[in-house]
């Protein structure tokens, strides 16, 4: 039997987020209590506007535009508006109140996150953000609790749900890019305005937040390498396919050693090329999926849908029962473990490989010249396939082996000033192998 009090629920922001909260709040009330071991009370929703339409009906009253008395009277905050500011100041003072906070705010963690997490120890409280990272997809509580006497050394991930869907459909569909982006606005995927997805600001800020708690170290946002899928061809996804690969957008976090010895981490965000062998290959649609790499634990893959109003409720709901059993159980918070302060490493420190597809001269001895250029800059060729055109070119696709990402950049940019290479028409990393 439920014999602690009532904890008291605000919710920010009444979006179809927001609304799927109150709304499964208010319907599992009896079953979420029983798990919590204390009842969960919507004290009140708040919103800008009043009169705005919800997508879920819920009771008038529990609405309101003054965010802050609500904080005030609440025990659990659950932050659903998205953005930095108000969200910043919100969660601020609601840790500062001694209120725990759920925030579903991806932009405000990569941004902010010492910051936040520091005010949370200083008063005991705790801040949970399940549904910041992969929508219905628990990668937050694993990386944090249960890799935690771990060694993480590499994640792979693709989560942003737009994005996949785009190449999805290029690779599945032969559709254009822009094809592809205007099936995915119809549908409700993209926003009216695609760019924080397409150009990578959305993958590289859940980038941020992976790589901070997987390797124990504050990664900065600027500190994360972001390249956009705007320049992805329909013809690039077509050959890349034949090749044996698919192309995806990926978030990728791992450890490294600099030329100088150095271990530190990397956090990047770019498109690549991803083995069919590999699981992140099969990622269809919408959906995202993390793959981690730790030494004792092997290989682990977390896939699911990223985005949602009812699946990401279902993640935040997961931190509002945590939170309520905290609340239960006593005792302060559990501070973030982010004391190993590994030096975040440049992009020019990372070790991969590359696929570059270049239009030469059909003539004796552009092959050799080809092979000096790369042997020059330390680049080693992994295989060469050729095929000969009408206009006396040929087009040559390259896979090197694993080189530093600044030898590579180099061979690119050399390759690109070569008199037997017409152009080069495309390089793509390579990924997964």
């Amino acid at each position: 039997m439920i014999e602690y009090r009532n904890l008291r629920v605000a919710i920010l922001g009444g979006g179809s987020v927001g609304s799927q909260v109150a709304h499964l709040l208010l319907e599992q009330g009896a079953e979420l209590a029983q798990r919590a071991g204390a009842g969960l009370e919507v004290v009140g929703i708040a919103v800008r506007n009043l009169d705005a339409q919800r997508d879920t009906a819920l009771p008038k009253e529990l609405f309101t535009t003054d965010a802050e008395s609500l904080i005030l009277g609440a025990d659990i905050v659950v932050e659903l508006i998205g953005g930095i500011e108000p969200a910043r100041t919100y969660i601020l003072q609601a840790l500062h109140s001694g209120a725990d906070v759920i925030t579903a705010n991806k932009a405000v963690l990569a941004n902010h996150g010492p910051e936040l997490f520091e005010a949370a120890e200083q008063v005991g409280a705790q801040l949970y953000y399940e549904a910041a990272v992969g929508g219905a997809i628990p990668i937050i509580r694993p990386l944090r609790d249960s890799l935690a006497g771990d060694r993480v050394s590499r994640i792979l991930g693709i989560v942003n749900g737009t994005t996949n869907f785009i190449l999805d459909r290029m690779d599945t569909e032969g559709d254009t890019l822009e094809g592809a982006l205007a099936e995915a606005t119809r549908l409700g995927y993209a926003e009216a305005d695609p760019t924080a997805d397409v150009e990578g600001f959305d993958a590289a800020q859940k980038a941020a937040i992976l790589a901070s708690l997987a390797f124990h170290t504050t990664v900065p946002l600027d500190a994360v390498h972001r390249e956009g899928m705007t320049t992805v061809t329909h013809e690039q996804v077509l050959a890349a396919r034949k090749a044996g690969y698919v192309v995806k957008l990926l978030a990728i976090c791992e450890r490294i050693t600099d030329a100088d010895g150095v271990e530190g981490v990397s956090a990047r965000v770019h498109p690549a090329l991803v083995p069919l062998s590999h699981p992140l290959a099969a990622v269809h649609g919408a959906n995202n999926a993390v793959f981690v790499e730790a030494e004792a634990a092997g290989s682990l893959m977390f896939y699911g849908a990223g985005a949602g109003g009812i699946q990401t409720a279902s993640a935040v709901l997961g931190d509002v029962v945590s939170a309520a059993r905290r609340h239960v159980a006593g005792g302060p918070g559990v501070a973030e473990s982010t004391h190993a302060n590994l030096p975040v490493l440049p992009m020019a420190s990372v070790t991969t490989r590359y696929q570059i597809t270049l239009t030469v001269l059909d003539e004796p001895g552009v092959l050799a010249a080809i092979a000096t250029l790369f042997s020059d800059r330390g680049v080693s060729v992994e295989g060469v396939s050729q095929t000969v055109r009408d206009d006396a070119a040929a087009t040559l696709v390259i896979i090197t082996h694993e080189a530093s990402e600044s030898a590579l950049a180099a061979t690119v940019e050399a390759l690109a000033t070569t008199p037997v290479v017409s152009a080069v028409v495309s390089v793509l990393r390579v990924e997964g192998l």
